[in-house]
C-alpha cells in the first residue's frame, strides 16, 4: 500500500500481505477476520470511537464486523499499529 501527501508529495509505502478473510451474509453484513499486517480506514467517528487513527497499518489479529448500511458495529485489535498513515505524512 502506498499513501501520498499531494500537498508535500511524501509517501509512505507499507507492506500489508494479510491474510484476511471476508464473510458475508445474506443481509448484506460483513465479518473481517484479518491477521499478520493490514491496513485499516475508519471514518473520523468510528477511529475515535475504537481509539485508532483513521488511517493505519496494524500487525496482530483484528476482527471487524460491519452492518448492512456500511457502520463499523464492533472491531477489535489483538496486536498493535505499527504506523499512523496520516501522522506519517504530515
Amino acid at each position: 500500500m502506498s499513501a501520498t501527501n499531494l500537498a508535500t508529495g511524501k509517501t509512505v509505502t507499507e507492506n500489508i500481505s494479510g491474510p484476511a478473510k471476508d464473510t458475508v451474509a445474506a443481509d448484506g453484513s460483513v465479518t473481517a477476520l484479518e491477521k499478520g499486517r493490514n491496513g485499516l480506514a475508519l471514518t473520523p467517528a468510528h477511529a475515535a470511537r475504537f481509539g485508532l487513527p483513521t488511517v493505519s497499518v496494524a500487525a496482530g489479529a483484528r476482527s471487524v464486523s460491519i452492518a448492512p448500511d456500511g457502520s463499523i458495529t464492533s472491531l477489535s485489535l489483538h496486536g498493535h499499529v505499527l504506523v499512523d498513515v496520516c501522522a506519517a505524512l504530515s
